[in-house]
């Protein structure tokens, strides 16, 4: 009985109808199949105002475009910058939860929360979208499993071991990376091998996105449970230090964890960013005086400054098919187990063309199936191996 709900979802899903000239109908796949990004970060949003329960008009994300997009099952990024401030990052951390919290119970009627395999079959089965949370950086803990363990109770259900910036405990792949930061120690330290195990012990989701090369095997050497990564895309179709090498792919795979692919042209597109700095160059006068306008919020900027520009980057956009590509390529790899979608929607500025926000990714379903991926595979990435990564974590 435990994953009753689910399988039928896949029954419904593989006996669906075919068009007259016998070809498999997308948007019905798209929209029957559980759906599940893991990284958005519109709570960004949510704290500098926004109400989120009614549509937006900019941005990637709101409830009804979540909807509209077919998202059954969203990990909202529980992010605070590593800047220093007079508030601890713990502190700030709850009160991002808060925020989802408030949505949550605001919008009973449509959106529940999720701690569970059993809590997501629960609301998918009634129609509701689903909540859930995810914590990005080690420093939120501020070195301590005490707040860890509370951080899971609230309903954290994944943790990247860093952000740009490394822990005490863990080295970032920006500070691996960067010849320029002296780090006293790479890879995880004696208590971030503590992290890792206490994790497990919860059956909190290990997150390897953002992660140093070497905290990525100090980590596959501790973990019991399949790890994930969150929110990267292949190193090999575009050389950025935030993506996965062939061999990083591969032990995930081994382990029996997966891959959500990252949507940010940066990542996906190797020739994006020298047309981006040009592109900025190009409107210096213009893209000055936002920054100037939005403070120190490096988010805020970027965000204004893209919609700003949004006809300037329609030029430079990467088409969709490279952000496919990355799926691809992945799958072909390791095996269509161990791939899934994880967006970055609301924290990346720009977005791939055709994928302008949350209501386009049935565009996903749709370029899949061009490349021959069967019903069954295609359910996989949407949701299906989302499922089973959090249910081999869960305790």
């Amino acid at each position: 009985m435990k994953a009753k709900l689910f399988f039928l979802s896949f029954v419904l899903v593989l006996s669906l109808p075919t068009s007259a000239f016998g070809q498999i109908d997308y948007k019905k796949l798209h929209f029957d199949a559980l759906v599940a990004d893991t990284h958005n970060d519109v709570v960004q949003r949510i704290l500098n105002g926004e109400d989120i329960s009614v549509r937006t008009y900019h941005g990637h994300s709101d409830l009804p475009r979540f909807r509209e997009g077919g998202v059954d099952v969203e990990m909202f990024s529980i992010w605070v910058p590593p800047e220093r401030s007079s508030r601890s990052y713990y502190d700030q951390s709850n009160e991002q939860i808060d925020s989802i919290v408030s949505l949550v119970q605001r919008n009973s009627w449509q959106v529940g929360m999720a701690r569970s395999v059993d809590d997501i079959e629960k609301l998918f089965a009634e129609g509701k979208f689903v909540a859930m949370l995810g914590l990005e950086g080690g420093h939120h803990i501020e070195d301590d499993l005490k707040k860890l363990k509370h951080l899971y109770s609230r309903g954290v259900r994944y943790m990247t071991l860093t952000w740009n910036n490394s822990s005490g405990w863990a080295s970032s792949a920006h500070d691996e990376s960067d010849p320029s930061v002296k780090l006293k120690q790479r890879g995880l330290t004696e208590f971030g091998t503590q992290v890792v195990k206490k994790m497990n012990e919860l059956g909190m989701m290990v997150d390897l996105s953002h992660v140093g090369e070497q905290t990525f095997w100090d980590v596959l050497k501790v973990t019991t449970k399949p790890v994930i990564a969150s929110h990267s895309s292949a190193w090999a179709l575009c050389h950025h230090w935030r993506n996965l090498k062939d061999d990083q792919l591969k032990a995930i795979a081994k382990n029996g964890g997966v891959v959500f692919i990252n949507f940010a042209p940066w990542f996906i597109d190797s020739t994006f960013e020298a047309k981006d700095n040009a592109l900025k160059e190009r409107n210096k006068a213009r893209v000055d005086s936002l920054r100037v306008a939005k403070g120190s919020h490096d988010f805020l900027r970027g965000v204004a400054v893209a919609e700003f520009l949004k006809d300037e980057y329609l030029s430079i956009r990467p088409p969709l098919s490279l952000l496919i590509d990355h799926f691809d390529y992945v799958a072909t790899l390791i095996g269509v187990d161990h791939v899934g979608i994880g967006s970055d929607f609301d924290g990346i500025s720009v977005a791939p063309l055709d994928m302008d926000d949350v209501t386009f990714l049935p565009s996903i379903t749709r370029e899949l199936l061009k490349r021959g991926y069967s019903r069954l595979d295609i359910t996989k990435i949407l949701g299906g191996n989302f499922m089973r990564v959090f249910r081999a974590n869960s305790n």
